[in-house]
């Protein structure tokens, strides 16, 4: 299968030549280079699914020989499979629209070439990730992504909010990496090899064998699992690692989209799926893996309630979205979990986009309470946002009395994540997860009614009264407004987060016919995005709509399912049909939960506006609770951060600065600097002087000699 080759390395050569052409050819080169090289992999791409969808066997295409040291031989192929091809689609597709959505969106920014080289070099990564033949190649993918994912939040380098996310996500990140690098270690330790394939055939052999781990013994397959899944909730920003990733909101909003759509986010469940015939030989991380992915959802979807910028309830989302996809995996669901993960690609990358469309026309407002009244003004983002709102909710109908099951994306994938929890005999996890369902639907609408419903509130956002200053000529220079106007994000931190500059043109309020437009708009109108925001937006919504009902049969379905991964996962086809035989009400309880998180949605920030505001100040210690993230981030500053920074000033000034240099470099260049006063005043320039001194050197070698 040759298109694999141009599916994996066309990102990076498109990578290469927009990164050293850097602004050689302006930006139009790196654009039209990066975005056509990821068309041509996302239509090479399809073709590969199909293949599989039809029944395709696994290939293996041999790239060079990497490694051969002692009994270790790593070899650089390209395996693909039907796994790998649900990967190929998701990743290239998704990169694909953002690339073509920036060029709308970063239309303004002058790096424009390096931006479009990151991106390109983000997919290649991820793409290196999904078709790796071994552990050692996986984690170069792995590592790859997470230099990409540093490079793209910091990407507006002059930003110092966007500096020190970026170093968040690279140092937490390494944390999880650590455990991953173990897990590889002592995978190689026991199977003696580091192939897949291999590692996959002998795991269910060693079932209850023990290793060697810090003094005792342990199980095995545990140990091993457990050190991956560190790796897997550092990448996938599980509960305890996940702190990185609200943050990563930052970077520019195509960035966020890939991130938390396509790339670096899913390689964790890829992992534990791919990996999953190893997980399936330790029921204890199985365990492990399905409470972590349970706390993490219910965990974000708290967080979700009450932030107040647009990016940061989407990034909670992906947060809690991906604690599903773990919990089915716990769950031994794997097909119900790549099934969630497939359909979350495409509703959450539209919901990130349509974002970015939101905040492009709002004058870079990402505060929702400066929204209100905006679907008229912008009707194709409402559709756009509306549809991924119906599929991260589960909007659908039940297959039950006979109806057929019909639904947007996440209707399909998410309540089959819920029905295999009951079926598996979770009954805790089962009601977590439709709680959680209900969380979701309550915060997914709030931000629509925030946004597009109510009256307008914009002539209270301190970025549409700049638009409108610029409007009305006021001599302000648009660049000096872009992504370098830090100072008005951090003096207005209190009402709005992630202050993102330097995308679109100013508005002109008055050929708005500002008279004419209703209070609350403080005499701005906001206009829809350009074309190349628009399309993205418009693909998107498709999948939204149909990735659920046209793909699940193959997915989750017992004997399809079985034909279609053919040993890619580890497939559990009595479980598929317990899934499908859980009873009624087990089948309704996520789309009650659905409704009644609408219902509640609408209650407080439609019919009874003012009611959040009250609910806020009667339960205040709840508020702030949600509010400060569990106080993850202060807990985490408190017993990693300012401890480090405290060792790293006492090595710095007592280690460095007061002994090594006291006693090294200084204290050397002090007795140079001392004999050479010394000798220098012997310099006097007369000839007695210097016969008298030789005088005294001979005396005292005579004497020397004598002596002896």
């Amino acid at each position: 299968m040759t298109s694999i080759l141009f599916i994996v390395f066309l990102p990076l050569a498109a990578a290469i030549l927009a990164g050293f052409s850097n602004k050689s050819f302006g930006s139009a080169f790196p654009k039209a280079v990066t975005t056509g090289a990821l068309f041509i992999a996302c239509l090479l791409s399809w073709p590969v699914f199909i293949h599989y969808l039809g029944g395709g066997e696994k290939t293996v295409t041999p790239v060079l020989n990497f490694i051969q040291s002692g009994t270790m031989h790593v070899s650089w192929s390209l395996r693909v499979d039907a796994l790998t091809a649900v990967m190929l689609v998701v990743v290239t597709s998704v990169s694909a629209l953002v690339h073509l959505y920036s060029w709308g969106y970063m239309s303004d920014d002058p790096d424009q070439p390096r931006f479009f080289a990151y991106l390109s070099l983000f997919t290649f990564a991820m793409l290196m990730l999904v078709t790796a033949d071994n552990l050692v190649q996986m984690f170069f993918g792995w590592e790859g992504v997470g230099l990409a994912s540093y490079l793209l939040i910091g990407f507006w380098f002059r930003k110092p909010t966007a500096n020190a996310a970026a170093i968040k996500a690279f140092v937490v990140n390494r944390v999880g990496d650590l455990g991953f690098m173990l897990g590889i270690f002592g995978t190689f330790l026991v199977f003696k090899t580091v192939s897949i394939d291999e590692i996959l055939t002998a795991a269910p052999h060693m079932a209850g064998s023990t290793i060697g781990f810090f003094g005792g013994r342990f199980d095995t397959m545990t140990v091993l699992c457990l050190l991956l899944f560190v790796g897997a909730c550092g990448k996938s920003a599980q509960l305890g690692l996940h702190t990185w990733l609200p943050d990563a909101m930052e970077g520019p909003t195509p960035v966020s989209a890939l991130i938390h759509a396509a790339t670096m986010v899913t390689a964790g469940v890829f992992m534990v799926c791919r990996l999953s015939p190893m997980f399936e030989a330790s029921p204890v991380a199985m365990h492990v893996v399905m409470t972590i992915g349970a706390a993490t959802c219910l965990f974000a979807a708290t967080c979700g309630l009450v932030q107040t910028d647009i990016k940061r309830v989407i990034a909670y989302s992906t947060c809690s979205q991906l604690g599903y996809m773990f919990f089915a995996a716990g769950c031994g669901a794997y097909g119900a979990a790549m099934f969630h993960l497939f359909t979350h690609a495409f509703f959450k990358a539209l919901l990130f986009l349509g974002a970015g469309s939101v905040i492009h026309a709002m004058h870079h407002e990402q505060d929702m309470r400066y929204y209100g009244g905006l679907r008229k003004s912008i009707p194709i983002t409402f559709w756009g946002m509306m549809a991924g709102t119906l599929a991260i909710t589960g909007v659908g109908i039940p297959g039950i009395f006979g109806l057929p099951q019909i639904g947007f994306a996440g209707f399909h994938s998410k309540d089959a994540i819920i029905e295999v929890a009951f079926a598996a005999g979770q009954t805790g996890t089962w009601f977590v997860g439709v709680f959680v369902a209900l969380l979701t639907s309550f915060y997914s609408w709030r931000l629509m009614f925030l946004t597009f419903w109510g009256k307008p509130r914009w002539a209270q956002s301190e970025h549409i009264q700049h638009a409108i200053h610029d409007a009305h000529g006021h001599g302000h220079d648009d660049h000096a407004h872009g992504h370098d106007d830090h100072g008005t994000r951090a003096a207005h931190a209190h009402h709005g987060e992630n202050a993102e500059e330097g995308q679109g043109a100013t508005p002109d309020a008055h050929a708005a016919g500002a008279h004419d437009l209703p209070a609350g708009t403080g005499g701005y109108h906001p206009h829809e995005s350009p074309l190349p925001i628009l399309i993205p937006l418009i693909v998107l919504s498709i999948g939204a709509v149909l990735a659920g009902y046209v793909f699940h049969g193959f997915f989750i379905e017992p004997a399809s399912g079985e034909s279609y991964w053919r040993g890619s996962i580890a497939f559990n086809e009595h479980l598929m049909h317990a899934m499908h035989g859980v009873p009624v009400w087990v089948k309704l309880s996520a789309s009650v939960a659905m409704l009644l998180g609408l219902f509640s949605a609408w209650y407080a920030y439609l019919a009874k506006p003012e009611l959040p505001a009250q609910m806020a100040k009667q339960f205040s210690v709840l508020y702030d609770f949600l509010l400060h993230k569990w106080y993850f981030d202060e807990l985490y500053d408190l017993i990693f951060v300012k401890p480090a920074f405290a060792i790293g000033r006492f090595f710095w000034h007592r280690g460095d600065e007061k002994t090594i240099n006291r006693f090294g470099p200084d204290g050397s260049a002090w007795l140079v600097s001392l004999g050479s006063r010394v000798a220098g005043r012997l310099q006097t320039g007369y000839l007695y002087t210097y016969a008298f001194v030789m005088l005294i050197g001979l005396t005292a070698a005579m004497t020397w000699a004598i002596t002896r």
